[in-house]
Parts: C-alpha cells; sequence; structure tokens
C-alpha cells in the first residue's frame, strides 16, 4: 500500500514535470516508453525507418496532449492507445493496407481449439513469443498487450479502438491459432495418437 501511494505521488510529480515543458523529464519519458513504441509499431508491420517516423509522431501527439492526458488509464496505457492510432493511419495512408480485412480473413481460415499451455522456461518463453510473431497482427497485438504488457481487455479496447469483445475474440482466435503452432514449434506430433 505504502509503494502504491508512493509511485502514485512519483507519477504526479513526473507529470507535473511533463506538463511544465521539463525537456529532461520529456526525455526519460521518451526513454522509459521507446521500446514500447517500437514493440507497438513493429508488431504491427512497420519497417524500422517507418518506426522511427511513427515514434516521433507518437511522441511529438504525447508531448502536445499531455495537458489532456487524465489519468483514467495508465500512461503506458495512453501511449499505446497514441502509437497504435499512428502506426495504423501511418499504414492506411502510406500502404494503404486493411487491416482489418486482412484479420477477417485470416478468422475465416482459423479453427477454435482450447488455450495453450502456460509459459515454464525462457526457452519455451522464447519459442512462444516466435510463435505470436506469426500471428495475424491484430492478434499478435491483443496476445502482447495482455500478457507481456500485462493490460486488461477494457485497456487494450482502447488503445485499438475497438470493443471488448472483439479483443476477446481476438485472444481467443489467438490462442487457438498458438494451440495448432506450437506442437510443431516444440517437435510434438499434434495428432493425439
Amino acid at each position: 500500500m505504502v509503494d502504491e501511494v508512493w509511485e502514485k505521488r512519483q507519477m504526479a510529480h513526473w507529470l507535473r514535470l511533463l506538463r511544465s515543458g521539463d525537456q529532461q523529464a520529456f526525455g526519460r519519458f521518451i526513454d522509459k516508453y521507446r521500446e514500447t513504441v517500437f514493440l507497438c509499431c513493429r508488431r504491427l508491420g512497420l519497417r524500422e525507418d517507418e518506426i522511427e517516423d511513427v515514434a516521433s509522431d507518437t511522441f511529438l501527439a504525447a508531448y502536445k496532449g499531455l495537458s489532456r492526458y487524465t489519468g483514467q488509464s495508465s500512461l503506458s496505457t495512453w501511449l499505446w492507445s497514441i502509437a497504435y492510432r499512428k502506426a495504423v493511419n501511418y499504414l492506411r495512408k502510406n500502404r494503404r493496407q486493411q487491416l482489418e480485412s486482412e484479420v477477417d480473413e485470416q478468422i475465416v481460415d482459423s479453427r477454435q481449439q482450447e488455450p495453450a499451455a502456460p509459459i515454464e522456461t525462457e526457452e519455451t518463453e522464447r519459442i512462444v513469443w516466435d510463435a505470436v510473431e506469426r500471428l495475424p497482427r491484430l492478434w499478435a497485438m491483443t496476445v502482447i498487450l495482455h500478457y507481456r504488457e500485462q493490460k486488461s481487455i477494457a485497456d487494450i479496447a482502447k488503445i485499438m479502438n475497438t470493443r471488448e469483445n472483439t479483443v476477446k475474440t481476438y485472444l481467443f482466435r489467438a490462442r487457438a491459432r498458438l494451440k495448432q503452432l506450437l506442437p510443431a514449434a516444440f517437435g510434438a506430433d499434434d495428432s493425439g495418437g
């Protein structure tokens, strides 16, 4: 409880510095969340040169929007939603890709199965995250946000600007696809016999 109060005070102090235009505080903000923004952009399929542009746009938008940040969601959730929107808009504008239609096509092809077993070792974890990288973009994004970034279904829906039921569907289908992919990754036979 004491740690939680201390963290809230620290966050409030940091936000005051950021909102006041403190360049050092904003530099720390970028350092702290740079990999988060890059992960979001990579997961949506941007190339490294595109990621730099989108990350710059994301941090500029965050800087300009700090006065409107209400604290209803965590700062990282708020930044994820900005990065997600900037990356999707970049893809739509510069590549004319329709992410939603890509996912819809892949949903039709998927089969519904039970969730995968929990991760037990570092090697297992690496194999699982490699398999996540092979999922459709939006499915992988929900898995990363939920399991790696520890975001709730509601937070993911805010970030992706979609309904919670859609996020649940993405997670369900991602787990089903992982159930198909992982036996081969571990060299196991999934035929059941």
